[in-house]
């Protein structure tokens, strides 16, 4: 299997997935930590994460995967969500809850 359909698996195969830097127990960036801290206070009672500090391949291609240049990337239903800044936006105006309720629903 191809580091992309790895990549592609991980997005299809999980509801909610977070490529981030570190684990949610134990963030190793901000940004990580913060994105963990609405998803939960959003709801998200379980999600699947993603170290990419622990797979380098990952960590290499999910850019080009995502088009989206930063980690954390946040993925629910398999569409790429953004980052720590929209997610934390999303969160604020409630949007990032009603996304959570909908996918535990599914």
């Amino acid at each position: 299997m191809s580091v992309m359909e790895r990549i592609q698996a991980e997005v299809e195969g999980h509801p909610i997935v977070l490529f981030m830097k570190g684990t949610p127990q134990f963030p190793m960036c901000g940004f990580s930590s913060r994105t963990v801290q609405a998803l939960k206070a959003a709801g998200v009672g379980e999600m699947h994460t993603v170290n990419v500090l622990e797979e380098p391949e990952i960590r290499a291609n999910l850019p080009r995967y995502s088009n989206w240049p930063t980690f954390p990337q946040l993925f629910i239903n398999g569409e790429l969500i953004g980052g720590c800044d929209i997610t934390l936006e999303l969160y604020e105006s409630g949007e990032l809850a009603r996304m959570v309720s909908e996918t535990q629903r599914a």
